[in-house]
């Protein structure tokens, strides 16, 4: 609990670095849960005051705690943005059935394309300049049809272009992808392409992991 706590203040601290809103809207949130969890109290037949401030106090917690959460989301995404693998950063936050292999394919223009599995299928993210990336997002599809058979592979380029996708709605966009796998076919499918991973192609010099703060365990 303590470790948590922790946690909330030292997002808070850089939330309130990163964004002068910060302080208003969160207290704005507070606001309007306590107005809406005292209306509820006052439509208690009995013990109408002490639900006025039960309710008051934990709708006031739930509002700011809900604009907190967006607020910081928006704020880590802002931090971020534009740097090489800021893709993977997001894309690793993924809840839910989701294997995330960063920098599968990476240039020396530290252009990279991140494989994703899910109930989907596969999908291959890239970022960098459009061109080059759309070159390595093939070069990856055509090495990826080898060992995926009929997997549905999917591609997409990360960026605020025509036909690209916002790094703020990256997560939303592979969500909403239709489901071509069962539950227990996708970690089949992730240990299937694990050997093609044995030798990532990444230039020396180039740490794609950098953007995270540190590199993953190794599975």
């Amino acid at each position: 609990m303590k470790q948590k706590f922790r946690q909330l203040r030292e997002v808070w601290t850089q939330l309130r670095q990163l964004d002068d809103k910060a302080v208003l809207l969160v207290s704005l949130g507070g606001l309007v849960g306590l107005l809406v969890g005292v209306g509820a109290g006052l439509l208690s037949p009995v013990l109408t005051e002490v639900f006025m401030v039960v309710f008051g106090l934990s709708f006031a917690v739930l509002g700011a705690m809900m604009v907190f959460a967006r607020r910081a989301k928006k704020a880590q995404y802002a931090a971020i943005e534009g740097q090489p693998g800021a893709g993977a950063a997001v894309l690793q936050q993924m809840r839910g059935q989701w294997f995330v292999n960063p920098a599968v394919a990476v240039n020396s223009k530290q252009d990279m394309v991140h494989r994703v599995v899910g109930k989907c299928g596969i999908v291959l993210v890239g970022e960098g300049s459009p061109q080059r990336v759309k070159g390595l997002l093939a070069k990856e599809r055509k090495r990826l049809g080898r060992v995926a058979g009929d997997v549905p592979v999917t591609t997409m380029i990360v960026g605020d272009r025509e036909g690209e996708v916002p790094l703020t709605k990256l997560q939303m966009r592979l969500s909403k992808l239709p489901r071509k796998l069962k539950k227990g076919e996708v970690p089949k499918l992730e240990r299937k392409l694990k050997p093609l991973d044995k030798n990532p192609p990444v230039p020396k010099g180039i740490d794609p992991f950098a953007v995270a703060g540190r590199r993953p365990k190794p599975r």
